[in-house]
Formats: structure tokens, C-alpha cells, sequence
């Protein structure tokens, strides 16, 4: 087996860097949001909240809620002309 290098943040320095006027804390608002099934959002990362964060791949994809699982959705994104579910935090979710 061949020993991976870094981690899930890698290479991800200016792909998930805020602008420098959205710098402080986060709005409760984004971080609480409720979505309903069918729900088309974006993939956007909040940088300063680490848990529920999605594979830099699929950042600025554009999919649609499926499911609530716990305090996080199941968000249904096309990779490749491939079907994947991927399991993120509603702060790093944008209506569309």
C-alpha cells in the first residue's frame, strides 16, 4: 500500500479561503438552516467550521437534498456522470 500524503485538506488553501470581509464569526442563521427534501443547493465551504465538510472534488456542485440525517443532509451530486450521496453540515449548503 502506498503511504497518503497530507489529509482532507489538502491542497485546498485558496479553494476554501474566505474574503476578507466575511472574516469573524459565522451567523447562527446558516449554521441552523432547515432544508426540505427536493431542495436544489450549492456545495459551499465554511472554512472556520471543520465538521460536516464535504471532498474538496465537489466543491461548487450543485445537487439536491435527499434525506436529514441527524444534524446534517444527504445532498445527491453528480460526479463524473456518476450518482454520488454525500453527507454534509447545512452551514456548508446554499439555497439554489
Amino acid at each position: 500500500m502506498v503511504t497518503r500524503i497530507g489529509g482532507a485538506r489538502r491542497k485546498t488553501r485558496q479553494k476554501f479561503k474566505k474574503n476578507y470581509k466575511t472574516h469573524g464569526k459565522i451567523s447562527l442563521r446558516t449554521f441552523l438552516q432547515k432544508l426540505n427534501d427536493g431542495d436544489k443547493v450549492a456545495l459551499v465551504a465554511e472554512p472556520a467550521v471543520q465538521r460536516g465538510l464535504y471532498f474538496r472534488r465537489f466543491h461548487g456542485k450543485i445537487g439536491t437534498v435527499s434525506r436529514k440525517l441527524g444534524n446534517c443532509y444527504e445532498v445527491i451530486i453528480y460526479d463524473m456522470d456518476k450518482e454520488k450521496r454525500v453527507i454534509v453540515h447545512p452551514v456548508h449548503l446554499k439555497r439554489v
